[in-house]
């Protein structure tokens, strides 16, 4: 509960930088839906019970300027269980950030919100992180990435990996 309630101050916190007194318009170049897929392998505790991952990733981004966005991002990534160990999942729901060196190069970029847990016994989830350093064109944006959901009774999902998502233009 701690670890949500810090999620939620930090959001209102930063609110005032991003607000605008302009009237936003959502155009095909500023605005987009992100669709992905990511492949990942277990670090940590958590590469005792996965042997790897693999994830959807779902994202709405709004472009501020050339360089700077923001959006929500969702998905899931499952996990595929070892040793006896059942598969799980994570679902986030998560605001994101990132900045774009140029039109068409190098971006970075994080998630942070709530991870929602998927066949885990008595642990809803927590504080959901995915740091993302890639590469990005008009369309396509390739990356490399860490996840990190720290859960309830002192679990810490963990991945790196790679992901890939499409740029749908809104019309």
């Amino acid at each position: 509960m701690k670890k949500v309630l810090l999620v939620i101050g930090l959001a209102l916190g930063f609110s005032p930088i991003f607000a605008q007194e302009t009237e936003i318009n959502i155009t095909p170049d500023n605005s987009w839906f992100k669709a992905g897929l990511t492949a990942g392998v277990p670090v940590g505790d958590t590469g005792d019970a996965a042997s790897f991952n693999l994830g959807l990733d779902l994202r709405g981004q709004y472009l501020f300027n050339p360089h700077f966005a923001i959006g929500a991002a969702s998905g899931y990534t499952h996990f595929f269980g070892k040793d006896g160990v059942d598969d799980f999942g994570v679902i986030p729901v998560a605001g994101f950030a990132r900045y774009y060196f140029a039109p068409k190069g190098l971006f970075i970029g994080t998630d942070l919100g709530y991870g929602f847990l998927t066949n885990v016994e008595n642990n809803a989830g927590g504080l959901y992180v995915n740091p993302q350093i890639g590469y990005h064109n008009r369309d396509w944006n390739f990356y490399a990435f860490y996840q990190n959901t720290f859960a309830e009774n002192d679990v810490d999902l963990q991945t790196v990996g790679v992901g890939v998502t499409y740029n749908i233009r809104f019309k």
